[in-house]
């Protein structure tokens, strides 16, 4: 296989990786990588000193991809398919850009402080920390709110980068910060996502490690098979 993903089936970002690669049926051999092994990620750290994924691989033009954007984009270049992830359009490809960094940094990063504090022995949380990250969200469920009122994805009307984006970092907020109860617009999208097949598929293949989500026991039954 000529292309090789470096991931875990439960990670955020690695789901935003899976989900393109699922989009356009685009062939790659996976490689299940457990960070606390050393034999497990040794090739991924080799690859990507890092030491994070998801990383890719391609093995035919010799060239390690790291980091998600980038990797979607490098995907969207070298691996084209049926769906395109950011469009030609300089305008468009600017708005798709935007919103994708935007779930990234403003909706991914604040969930996972509140999930990395719950991780924290009890002498070392970070209250104020959460705190913040719970008002960052509230603002950036505000913000989605006014963006999703009149388009069907997230820069528009086309599935793009941005949903990719989107998708993992609004399942695990809803788990820590929820939002469909408040957030009408967002909540229609969110479900729009949840049932995009190549979503779905990605959240089928991380059921069998919710267990080690800490916050499993907040995620919505219908997730649970």
């Amino acid at each position: 296989m000529s292309l090789i993903l470096y991931y875990h089936p439960l990670a955020s970002y690695c789901h935003k990786v899976l989900i393109p690669l699922y989009e356009n049926g685009t062939e790659f051999e996976p490689r299940h990588v457990d960070l606390a092994s050393e034999e497990s990620s040794a090739e991924l750290v080799a690859a990507w000193p890092v030491g994070k994924f998801p990383v890719i691989k391609d093995v035919t033009r010799n060239v390690i991809v790291p980091e998600t954007t980038i990797i979607i984009e490098y995907l969207d270049q070298f691996r084209p398919g049926a769906i395109r992830f950011i469009p030609d359009d300089p305008d468009a490809a600017r708005e798709v850009r935007l919103w994708d960094r935007f779930f990234d940094l403003y909706v991914s990063t604040p969930m996972q402080k509140i999930v990395g504090n719950r991780l924290r022995p009890a002498d070392m949380t970070d209250d104020y920390g959460v705190i913040e990250a719970r008002n960052n969200l509230d603002t950036a469920y505000e913000m989605l709110e006014k963006q999703l009122a009149s388009g069907q994805w997230a820069a528009g009307a086309d599935f793009s980068m941005a949903d990719c984006s989107a998708a993992p970092a609004l399942f695990y907020a809803e788990c820590v910060h929820p939002f469909t109860a408040a957030y009408p617009n967002l909540a229609t999208y969110f479900d729009r996502l949840m049932t995009r097949p190549s979503v779905a598929r990605v959240i089928e293949e991380a059921r069998p490690y919710f267990q080690y989500f800490p916050f499993n026991e907040a995620i919505p039954a219908r997730f649970l098979g």
